[in-house]
Formats: C-alpha cells, structure tokens, sequence
C-alpha cells in the first residue's frame, strides 16, 4: 500500500501474488524465490531486460556497470556475483566452482574446510537474462539456489560467476545489524554518511535537541537525532545512535548501543551494548527483554508516554 507501483518514487514496482483466499482470509503460499519471480513475468512481463536480484538482508558497495558488463561481454544468459572468503569460513556460504574462465561448474552448499572446492562465495547477487526466467516452471515452487542453478549447469548454458572485490556486510541476524550500525557509525561503510550537523569532531546532532553540553559526557562517535532530550549527568560513549525524540534521564549510561526512535532510559540505567526501542531491547546475542519484564534490571520506556 505504501510503495504501489513505485510511480512516486519514479521507479516500477511488479509482486508476486503469492496467496489464495480460504474462508475470507487470504493464506500465504511462497513459490520459492524463482517461482516469485515467474509469477511476477506471467502477471505483468515485468523482466524484459537484463535484470539485477538482490537480496535484502546485506549492505553492499558493488561496481553495478562494471558487473553488467562483464555479464554482457561473456554472453551470459545468467550470472553469479561472488567474493572469496577465508577457508576456515566456508562452512558458513553457499559455494561457487568455477572454471578458469568463470563458467560455474557445481555449487556446494556450507562445505566443511576439508571439502571445499572453492573460496568463492555466492552473495546472492545474480544478473539474469529474461530468457532464464523461462526455464522457471510455472505455477510452482522454484529456488533459484537449489533448483533453478543446478538447471542451468546441468544444461550447460552459459552461467558464469564474477569475482568481485566489494563491501558486502550481512545483516540477517540481529549480531550483524548491531555490528553494522557500529561500523557506520566509525566511517568504516563506504558511502553512507552520517546525518545531521557535526557539532563536535565525532558527535552529528539533529534539529531542536536539548543538551546541557557542559553537563553531560559524550564521546563519539554518537548521532544523536532531532528532538533528542539528554539531561544533566548522563554518558553517551560511542559508537552509539540515538533515534529522533529520545530521552535519556539524569544519571543514565548508554555505550555502543542503538536506541531506536522516541526511547527513554530511565535514570542512573546502564546499556551496553544493547539495540533498545520503547517496548523491547536485545543484546547482542539476539536475547530480547520486553518492558514491564518484572525479572528485568534495566529500565526504559517510551519517550512520548
């Protein structure tokens, strides 16, 4: 409902309607993430040129031109970026066998060390041509890893992969999406810029905040967002983010954490590493507290209640 066909944001925007209707209610059935994509060509013709498939859980800095031709200048009818990593870390990717001109040979899927044929790692970023999407059968669940892959080998079409050099940063578990805001936070994320005005070497503040600068500690490096109240005796130690209309009480300490927007944290509060909205918080390890949790020792709430 709020993006619609993407004609506000000057791009176009097609879904896969994957559903059907039982007793009033509408009840998902995925199709797999090829056969979401068939779906969407049978409904519209959505994919009539080459096409780029991201997937949405990374931060990336990939050269998208240099890629595409590449992919262009090989013939390939599809293509898979990939980016070696360490051999004690296989364990942890889908891997890509190549050939020494990139022709993809075979996949395995998180090898042990001692089974690996290959470092290169699948991101999961393809480039494919329309014509791929007619080996997707219709109206079924399709895979683009486990089915629609092995297909395109099996048939020796010309699937090649690329080795990229890049910044792709995962941030599917809730370890990574701490990890990542901290990396932004320090400058360490290519091309994403912190907002606001940097009052201080380190520390971006927002419009209408109310800090009573001699009275806090802040070392950054903090964003600290519109709107944000931090009173007297509190410590901000960086990297830290601190979403618009927040409160931060006499006496509270919060170190490398995240507050999501309209947060409060109670008086003399200790939050360490922490990822902490008005109703919920979560360490690192992904252990959520919720407010009102009588077992919890921390305290914070909503900033608007």
């Amino acid at each position: 409902q709020y993006f619609g066909d993407g004609h506000r944001w000057g791009v176009q925007i097609g879904y896969a309607f994957e559903g059907v209707r039982e007793q009033g209610e509408v009840v998902p059935r995925p199709f797999g993430s090829a056969g979401g994509m068939r779906r969407i060509q049978d409904f519209s013709g959505f994919f009539d040129e080459t096409t780029l498939v991201l997937c949405g859980d990374a931060i990336i800095d990939l050269d998208i031109g240099a890629a595409l031709h590449e992919h262009k200048a090989k013939g390939a009818i599809a293509s898979v970026v990939t980016l070696d990593v360490p051999p004690n870390e296989v364990q942890n990717y889908g891997i890509v066998v190549a050939d020494e001109q990139g022709q993809i040979q075979s996949f395995q899927e998180k090898p042990q060390p001692s089974e690996a044929k290959s470092t290169a790692a699948s991101t999961g970023i393809y480039i494919f041509e329309p014509a791929v999407l007619d080996l997707v059968p219709p109206g079924r669940v399709y895979d683009i890893g486990s089915q629609l892959f092995p297909q395109l080998v099996a048939q020796q079409l010309p699937f090649y992969a690329q080795k990229r050099f890049f910044n792709w940063i995962d941030i599917g578990r809730v370890s990574d999406y701490w990890t990542v805001l901290q990396r932004v936070l320090s400058g360490e994320v290519a091309q994403m810029n912190m907002p606001g005005r940097e009052v201080k070497p380190g520390i971006w503040v927002g419009l209408n905040t109310q800090i009573p600068w001699d009275q806090v500690s802040i070392e950054g490096p903090v964003y600290i967002g519109s709107s944000v109240r931090i009173e007297p005796g509190a410590t901000i130690i960086g990297p830290t983010w601190i979403g618009h209309g927040s409160h931060i009480r006499t006496g509270a300490r919060v170190a490398r954490s995240i507050l999501f927007e309209y947060t409060r944290i109670a008086a003399d509060m200790r939050f360490t590493d922490m990822i902490v909205s008005p109703t919920y918080c979560v360490d690192r390890a992904g252990d959520t507290l919720y407010r009102g949790d009588e077992t919890a020792q921390l305290r914070w709430g909503d900033a608007r209640a």
